[in-house]
């Protein structure tokens, strides 16, 4: 083409010229323009080397890579490759006609979709990402030459639309893209802006990106860019160090995460990524995980909830998935049946990673599981599917810190209380029952968080036959002893004297001599109660039916039968004291009654 041979024309499309619309609305967010003109240079890219692996094109020792280059005096942002390039009649087709995408030319022409070429890794398959340069720039121009040594060709367009495509001067095959920023989008022409967008959006593209600006002293050696990063390996080539360090800088979290998942699946979905379960540095902190979209290697999203189910959302990770566009959108993700199969794989997963650490890794699955256990509870509580995968990862913690599966738990259990988890939900203030429980040889689960007994509950309806009941309920028969209940008459007077309204007394003969009395609550009772205080309701106007038990094979309670005959004062102030002893362990005193509670204690004291 003669220099002085100019042609002229405007861009066209299908329907209307939609220029104005798309240098406002093509994107929410503008920095996507650099990804865009960079995944076109990154596809020019992949077609050659594609090209090259068909034999179409004799390979070379060539290095291929894009160069970013700010220039603050001249106002443009260039992006440069050294990719297949365009002809005219190429850039006609593709540039001039918003409608047609050149990537999805190159694939029909140079791939067959049973074959392994349809991995290509071509990235723009959408005809309008170039023009995304427009949201920024006054004007656009390209510098291109075809691989095929066709003449080299220049185009420059305006925002209105108007191009003029004349002879280029480039030498060597590639394309580089001239943005000339607007003078009310200057914020592009600062360089941390441009390395912020660069890191955002382009840190693991398959092509090595440089970053230079024009006033350096000297441009800078080293990619922006890990062009292989860690999904994209096999799990079996990573190692542990490799995937903490990835995911430090990915999340700029110094905590190493609890564990990590790797997936590559290829059949019947097509996704690669990284899961993390990270480590929370109390049950206070926000839960809320970050999971990074990517396509075929570039960012698309942050923080896709409907990729992940909710009740998985602290994970954080990456996923790329080819499947999904690049211009992804959240009415897309909501609808896709293909976002629906990933989100159950996912949590398959995490069902089967689970499950891996249980029966592979116990020590150290052991070691996590107080962090995560609240999280695989309420998954369970919200996926029936979830829970069937990992029931046999379930872990108990027993009142002595340790940890057994509830087969574990029940098999041991067999001899003394088949199908029945004892449990307690406060260490320090069931002390006593959990004492007198493991004096028999039973062990006591710990449930001290307010998900534990919810799942408790659930877990009875999945386990046929199996009850859960906290040891201070209902007293259980291997706490009782063989010999025979004494009713105490004035004892039981005197008790019925001190205790509560909705207080009844009993007797009965208990392995433990040096407890006289304890205080019961009916298991369905306590869990209304718990049921209402998890809704906001008062559970006061709820009421509760304690049972006291008195222990009829005490040495107290017989000294206090002796004294009922011989001073009825000193029994009285006794019974209410050992009543007050047993309410202790069933809840906080208010303050009146840890007041008289102080009163009676000094007074008893005085009298030894």
């Amino acid at each position: 083409m003669a220099e002085q041979d100019i042609k002229k024309g405007g861009i066209s499309v299908d329907t209307e010229h939609i220029f104005p619309i798309i240098k406002k609305w093509l994107y929410s967010e503008k920095d996507i323009f650099l990804r865009e003109i960079i995944s076109n240079a990154s596809d020019a890219i992949t077609k050659l080397r594609r090209l090259e692996s068909l034999g179409i094109r004799e390979a070379t020792d060539e290095t291929y890579k894009i160069t970013v280059t700010l220039d603050c005096d001249e106002n443009t942002l260039t992006v440069s490759d050294n990719g297949i390039g365009m002809s005219e009649d190429e850039l006609n087709k593709y540039i001039c006609n918003i409608a047609l995408s050149g990537a999805v030319d190159f694939i029909k022409t140079y791939e067959n979709e049973s074959s392994e070429g349809a991995k290509n890794g071509i990235i723009g398959h959408f005809g309008l990402g170039f023009y995304s340069a427009f949201m920024v720039s006054d004007s656009v121009e390209i510098e291109t030459r075809s691989y095929t040594d066709a003449p080299a060709v220049h185009w420059v367009c305006s925002e209105s639309g108007e191009y003029e495509i004349s002879a280029g001067t480039r030498t060597e095959h590639g394309t580089s893209v001239i943005m000339h920023i607007s003078e009310n989008e200057s914020e592009y022409l600062s360089k941390s802006k441009i390395r912020a967008i660069l890191e955002k959006y382009c840190s693991f593209m398959p092509v090595e990106i440089y970053f230079n600006t024009t006033d350096d002293e000297q441009t800078e050696q080293k990619p922006i860019n890990d062009v292989l990063p860690l999904w994209q390996k096999n799990a079996s080539e990573c190692t542990d160090e490799e995937y903490k360090d990835f995911y430090s800088k990915v999340f700029s979290d110094f905590r190493d995460p609890l564990f990590h998942i790797h997936i590559n699946a290829d059949y019947p979905l097509n996704f690669k990524g990284i899961l993390y379960f990270p480590k929370l540095a109390n049950e206070y902190e926000t839960i809320e995980g970050q999971v990074k979209l990517y396509y075929n290697q570039v960012f698309v999203a942050d923080n896709i909830k409907e990729v992940i189910p909710d009740y998985l959302l602290l994970l954080k990770g990456v996923l790329d998935c080819p499947e999904l566009p690049l211009n992804v959108s959240r009415s897309y993700l909501q609808t896709n049946t293909y976002v629906s199969k990933l989100s159950s794989h996912i949590v398959k997963k995490v069902a089967d990673k689970l499950c891996s650490l249980c029966n592979n890794e116990r020590e150290n699955y052991e070691s996590i599981w107080q962090d995560i256990s609240p999280f695989i509870e309420y998954a369970s509580l919200r996926d029936k599917k979830f829970y069937d995968r990992v029931k046999k990862a379930l872990l108990l913690t027993l009142t002595d810190g340790k940890k057994l599966t509830y087969d574990e738990y029940l098999e041991a259990a067999k001899e003394k209380h088949e199908n029945t988890v004892y449990y307690a939900t406060d260490k320090a203030l069931q002390a006593q029952y959990v004492s007198m429980f493991n004096a028999q040889g039973i062990d006591v689960v710990l449930f001290d968080r307010p998900i534990d007994t919810q799942f408790a509950a659930m877990l009875e309806q999945q386990m046929e036959g199996v009850k859960f009941q906290r040891v201070d309920s209902e007293l259980a028969e291997q706490l009782k002893s063989e010999g025979e209940n004494v009713s105490l008459d004035a004892v039981k007077t005197l008790f019925e004297e001190v205790v509560g309204q909705n207080t009844k007394i009993e007797f009965s003969a208990l392995k433990d001599e040096g407890i006289p009395a304890i205080l019961t609550v009916s298991e369905q009772a306590r869990r209304m109660e718990d049921m209402m205080r998890m809704y906001s309701l008062d559970a006061s106007t709820l009421p509760t039916e304690y049972t006291l038990m008195i222990n009829s094979s005490a040495t107290l309670i017989k000294r206090l039968d002796e004294l009922c005959n011989s001073d009825k004062e000193k029994a009285s102030q006794m019974a209410s004291y050992i009543y007050k002893l047993s309410l202790l362990s069933q809840k906080k005193f208010s303050a009146d009654e840890m007041q008289e509670f102080m009163r009676e204690s000094v007074e008893i004291m005085m009298k030894l």
